[in-house]
């Protein structure tokens, strides 16, 4: 327990702030250029799914996640049942939307309406889906509709500390890095320390300017390479938002 043992030299300022809950996220469809994020379904998301996450082949996508690996269908399949009947995490699936297929699911987790925090995680991308437009588009569809539609005003990102592609992930989609929370989990009988990051309502128009220009058409040649990278287009848009503002 923390005791306040003299009366400090100066009070602190807080900042007011607006008060007012967020609203919880609801299973809608959220609409991209290249995926469409639906509401989960076992039944018409699982055979693309395990297709392409199941199976021994796949078994490294299931690293550092929660669960998995799953070599067979069945487990696959009450796995999905569970997240899709979950509301906290919301799972959604990520579809490609010139096949309507799912590649990959994410899902908003830890939701805490109350002081407007929410969280993206448990995060699968499929193969077919990592390091794709489509994965980054799905990655702001989802911290756009977190800060603007539902006005949270705080979007975390946590992972395995050990995961190095997850954090420069977190980093390239303009999140900032807090800290190791150390002995923060254990999974699959392994001691997991967390790497915590997060984006802000005040951050978000600079974010959502360098999302918006790297998924811009323009930005990519005739074979779809990118012109520009994110993680640039972050700085820039930062640098910016800092020569304005002196």
């Amino acid at each position: 327990m923390t005791t306040v043992t003299a009366k400090p030299a100066s009070a602190p300022i807080f900042l007011p702030v607006d008060a007012s809950s967020a609203k919880r996220p609801q299973r809608i469809c959220l609409d991209g250029r290249v995926i469409r994020l639906v509401p989960l379904d076992p039944i018409a998301h699982g055979d693309a799914l395990f297709a392409g996450a199941g199976g021994k082949k796949n078994e490294w996508l299931w690293r550092y996640l929660f669960e998995g690996p799953f070599p067979a269908r069945p487990a696959f399949d009450t796995l999905l049942q569970q997240k899709a009947s979950s509301d906290d995490p919301l799972f959604f699936a990520i579809l490609d939307k010139p096949s309507g297929e799912a590649i990959g699911y994410a899902s908003y987790m830890r939701i805490e309406p109350t002081h407007r925090v929410i969280e993206v995680g448990s995060i699968l991308f499929t193969p077919r889906l990592q390091r794709t437009i489509g994965s980054t588009e799905a990655m702001y569809l989802m911290a756009r509709h977190a800060l603007e539609d539902l006005g949270y005003r705080r979007y975390e990102w946590k992972c395995n500390a050990l995961n190095a592609p997850s954090r420069s992930a977190a980093l390239r989609l303009g999140f900032t890095f807090e800290g190791i929370f150390r002995q923060h989990m254990i999974i699959k009988g392994c001691n997991r320390d967390s790497a915590w990051y997060s984006m802000l309502d005040s951050e978000w128009p600079d974010r959502k300017a360098a999302f918006e220009r790297w998924l811009d058409l323009s930005n990519f040649d005739s074979n779809g390479r990118q012109r520009m990278s994110l993680s640039v287009l972050n700085q820039k848009m930062s640098l910016s938002a800092l020569n304005h503002g002196s």
